[in-house]
């Protein structure tokens, strides 16, 4: 049934563990029902909530029940993993509720973890480009928003970064800043417990999670209104 966000199933990640473990079309046919009651209904409701909550907070942020959910499906096509199924779920809600936007928020179920996000993901040249600018050529803004995130208790992610700086900047000399540069991506993340999708708090806590991320959003935003008006 559609409607509020009350929790994800009690077999929400015994199905996703048994999924995993068959790995078969058939197995997963038979169980579908169960799918859709324990995970993807419930991650439906999830998304249409936040959507509703996001809204109220001013944080710019939506999504659809059914277009925001990614599938459960892997696309073997070019792996080398030809396994057919995730081992999760997970959905994106972003500022025209399509998945192509930047700056975001993506929730994950899984049974490597459950957490969420608020990212600028993997950036088009152009806009990360532009990011790489602005720290180099307004530190302090940058600092400003780092800072404020730390207060927030969330720190922006350093994984993935560039070994070397990019040219053209080779002129920042600040260690923060050159890590920052070095980035393919800026994200927040919230790890949550997974004992606790199963009851209506869910939301708060995941609000509250995008409300503390606020001014990752907000720094990117502004790059991205300047760099979309030249």
């Amino acid at each position: 049934m559609e409607g509020a966000f009350t929790g994800f199933g009690q077999k929400a990640i015994p199905f996703l563990k048994a999924l995993d473990f068959h790995q078969s079309r058939e197995w997963f046919l038979e169980n579908r029902d169960l799918f859709e009651k324990e995970l993807r209904d419930p991650l439906s409701d999830l998304v249409e909530t936040l959507t509703q909550r996001f809204a109220a907070a001013g944080l710019g942020l939506r999504g659809d029940r059914k277009k925001s959910l990614f599938r459960i499906n892997r696309d073997v096509r070019f792996a080398k993993d030809k396994r057919p199924y995730n081992r999760h779920l997970s959905a994106i809600l972003s500022p025209d509720g399509t998945k192509m936007e930047q700056g975001v928020f993506y929730v994950h179920i899984g049974l490597e973890g459950c957490f969420a996000g608020v990212a600028w993901w993997q950036p088009e040249a152009e806009l990360l480009l532009a990011m790489r600018r602005a720290i180099a050529a307004q530190p302090d803004t940058f600092r400003a928003m780092v800072k404020a995130l730390k207060k927030n208790g969330l720190e922006v992610d350093a994984e993935g970064g560039m070994k070397r700086t990019p040219r053209g900047f080779e002129h920042v000399t600040d260690a923060d800043l050159v890590a920052a540069i070095r980035n393919r991506h800026f994200a927040v993340r919230h790890v949550i417990d997974p004992a606790g999708i199963h009851g209506p708090a869910l939301v708060d806590e995941l609000v509250g999670f995008t409300v503390r991320a606020k001014p990752l959003l907000d720094w990117g935003r502004a790059i991205e209104g300047k760099a979309a008006a030249t």
